[in-house]
């Protein structure tokens, strides 16, 4: 069993800073941009993004996307006691989304992400941006946006904690889910 390997916060918010400065160049003039957190990864990671955003002049408006309901592998994994539910900030019709999660691996989280925002209406463009990248796509989905790539075997989790009130603290794991 290998030893967990760690991101500390200094390269996550560098990473988070990557990702919204190519956010901002893409949509610099969008007349309206929304920022639609994957719940519950995505959420604390949209939220960074738009004060990134919004501290270069951009607004944006932020959403959660709940994936439960839409999940291929509901039969193995329940929906959680704790969800966040789906709360957009409009109709989505017509809108400009960027989908952001913490971590893009098989691509199955940000299939069912579509399915749940497209239940809502229909976007004129939808990107997806995300914190960290592992690779391993069983899916035919990539991020527009990527902060980190990062490497993990296979019985690998990578983990990520946002610490919204202290971001020095911030830190991505990456080993055997025991060993986190």
């Amino acid at each position: 069993m290998g030893t967990p390997k760690t991101i500390e916060a200094k390269a996550v918010l560098a990473a988070l800073e990557r990702l919204a400065a190519g956010i901002f160049e893409r949509h610099a003039a969008t007349a309206e941009l929304w920022l639609v957190g994957i719940a519950n990864g995505g959420v604390p990671v949209a939220a960074r993004l738009r004060k990134a955003l919004e501290a270069r002049g951009r607004p944006v408006r932020l959403g959660t996307v709940d994936i439960s309901f839409h999940r291929d592998d509901i039969g193995r994994n329940p929906i959680p006691k704790e969800s966040t539910p789906t709360s957009l900030p409009g109709d989505v019709t017509g809108a400009t989304v960027v989908l952001v999660d913490d971590v893009l691996f098989t691509g199955r989280t940000v299939k069912a992400a579509l399915d749940e925002l497209f239940d809502h209406g229909r976007p004129s463009r939808v990107e997806l941006a995300v914190l960290a990248d592992r690779g391993g796509r069983t899916l035919p989905i990539a991020a527009d946006y990527a902060g980190l790539s990062v490497t993990a075997a296979a019985g690998e989790t990578v983990a990520v904690v946002l610490d919204s009130a202290q971001p020095d603290n911030d830190i991505i794991r990456i080993g055997r889910t025991g060993t986190l």
